[in-house]
């Protein structure tokens, strides 16, 4: 994981979305695809740039695809950025 690639990833409103539907469990790409009007391709997309800066992990059961926020990468960022602020 880069910081590069975590804020590449928070900067798209759609992957914060993400993001957010994923904070209530883990969800399937269709369930994520069924908030949004877009095509699956382009869900997959975000998806994966997602799992490039390691902010969901995926898994596989029989012919689906379940997805589920990475908190440990969100802790890193607000850990850095309250360094940076200068908190204790």
């Amino acid at each position: 994981m880069s910081f590069a690639d975590t804020f590449k990833a928070l900067g798209d409103p759609v992957r914060r979305e993400i993001l957010t539907l994923l904070k209530g469990g883990r969800l399937s790409a269709g369930e994520i695809g069924s908030h949004f009007d877009m095509t699956g391709a382009t869900i997959s997309y975000h998806l994966n740039i997602l799992k490039k800066a390691d902010l969901v992990h995926e898994s596989r059961e029989k012919n689906f695809i379940y997805y589920e926020l990475n908190t440990s990468v969100v802790e890193e960022i607000m850990l850095w950025l309250r360094d940076l602020k200068g908190e204790k």
